[in-house]
């Protein structure tokens, strides 16, 4: 069966499972992922193995998995990279809620940059910390203050939720050193200045695009703020109308947030820096990059950080039976937050091994389009149809290197083929995507709220990504 078809299916499946069915919403991926492996046949599953590099017999090893088997691995994958982060994060943000944390911070912040301009300052405070540190780690520290700040007007939560969104999701996706714009300027051969200059520029024009985006949205839709089940609406309302004196300090607030962003972002400048040399390695930076592989790992970093918000929230309340209570409360919301992103994670491993990437890449060999044009479509196609965006860019990279002019080069440079494959890897997210489901919960939004305020956000700072790097490529060729 060919993998378009597959995709329509399992697609038209989790749609039908959801929305018609009404039912949850692990159970409609997981049912979708199980009709996809099931319509896969070996001979598709082997070639997309020998696509990612596997070995003759490690492909063929893959194609005589029982579905269960690869449904299983792919679902432990995505739990095992996210479960940790989602729990901690989830023990984090309660504390920082229920200690009164998050409402000092929110306070610092309006004193700083005033109720007017608090958007902005998400927006650019998420695009900042997002450049060395996952997107999924920026919105897991900054969602608590998106509620902290929300209660005081929750016509706005849906603004504020979208600018650390906006800020964040683009500069993972352009500025080196997250890995995927690094891998994208190693295959392309860019040099890494140029990738983060161009990142830089692009990304901002993408972020600001998505906070116009926002402030259109948040007018024309009204999402309500609803209760999570780390806190109730009530008790936010509470911690706001506290007297200052109440709170805790503004540097002991702002630790739990600020020390994993620290600690992960020394690590990546340390490896960049000091693991690139050309020279050897002296015994004083091999001590340092071993003990910032541990600390600056990011589960262990937000380890650390929930110690100390731990230690925090006990100093506040004092009370043993709150204390367990809220702390279980925060890793039985952790738990479910879980499940539904590694179903997610599995059906989008699922799209994947039905060769959906290679299809792609067949077809594309048969139209000629403009560059730009060619690469933004290909990658949007296929994050769209299996949910990564690592995928969608990796594909699109490897059309492209077979694309190129008369003289046997771009007529612009590299650098701007590499930021309309990022700006691709980010059009319309679904419920493929694992880091659909975690705003989702994390948010308390509905599917079909998630899909107005992230998946359209995305898709539309996607495409005026592409517009100015189609203006600036052929203002400022640099060839």
């Amino acid at each position: 069966m060919d993998p378009i078809l597959i995709i329509l299916i399992g697609i038209a499946v989790v749609l039908f499972c959801i929305i018609v069915l009404r039912l949850h919403a692990v159970i409609s991926l997981l049912f979708a992922a199980l009709v996809t492996g099931f319509l896969t046949s070996p001979d598709l599953i082997y070639n997309f193995g020998i696509h990612q590099g596997m070995s003759d017999q490690q492909a063929l090893s893959l194609s005589q998995q029982g579905i269960g088997t690869r449904l299983t691995q792919a679902f432990g994958n995505t739990s095992g990279r996210i479960g940790i982060l989602i729990a901690l994060a989830s023990v984090i943000g309660t504390c920082l809620m229920r200690s009164g944390a998050a409402e000092r911070i929110i306070r610092g912040l309006l004193k700083l940059f005033g109720t007017k301009n608090s958007s902005f300052a998400f927006l650019t405070g998420s695009f900042t910390l997002a450049i060395p540190v996952f997107f999924d780690t920026v919105f897991y520290l900054m969602i608590p203050l998106v509620k902290s700040i929300s209660i005081r007007n929750t016509k706005k939560f849906s603004l504020y939720l979208m600018t650390i969104i906006a800020g964040g999701v683009m500069a993972h996706s352009l500025i080196p050193p997250t890995p995927g714009p690094l891998f994208v300027a190693k295959e392309m051969g860019i040099d890494l200045g140029a990738m983060i200059l161009g990142g830089l520029v692009i990304g901002s024009i993408t972020a600001l695009s998505g906070y116009f985006y926002a402030l259109w949205a948040n007018k024309k839709w009204d999402l309500p703020m609803r209760e999570t089940p780390d806190i109730s609406l009530d008790e936010l309302k509470t911690y706001s109308e506290k007297d200052s004196k109440e709170l805790p300090g503004l540097f002991i607030s702002f630790l739990p947030i600020l020390l994993p962003v620290l600690l992960i972002t020394g690590n990546t400048i340390l490896n960049m820096i000091v693991g690139g040399k050309e020279t050897e390695i002296t015994s004083y930076e091999e001590v340092w990059l071993k003990t910032f592989s541990v600390i600056g790992d990011s589960n262990i970093a937000l380890a650390i950080s929930s110690i100390i918000a731990l230690s925090l929230l006990w100093s506040r309340i004092k009370d043993i039976d709150k204390f367990k209570k809220y702390i279980y409360e925060a890793i039985v919301s952790a738990g479910i937050i879980v499940l539904i992103t590694s179903a997610g994670g599995a059906f989008g491993k699922m799209l994947q091994q039905t060769g959906i990437g290679i299809r792609i890449e067949e077809l594309s060999s048969n139209y000629h389009m403009a560059i730009l044009p060619l690469a933004f479509i290909i990658t949007a196609v296929v994050r769209t149809a299996q949910g990564s965006a690592t995928v969608a860019m990796v594909t699109a990279i490897g059309v492209m290197s077979g694309v190129s002019g008369a003289d046997g080069g771009y007529p612009f440079h590299p650098v701007y083929l590499a930021m309309v494959i990022g700006c691709g890897s980010k059009i319309f997210p679904w419920m493929n995507d694992s880091a659909f489901w975690i705003i989702t919960k994390m948010s308390g939004m509905e599917e079909k709220e998630t899909i107005r305020f992230f998946s359209f956000l995305l898709t539309v700072m996607g495409i005026s990504g592409l517009i100015a790097i189609m203006i600036l490529s052929s203002l400022f060729p640099f060839v």
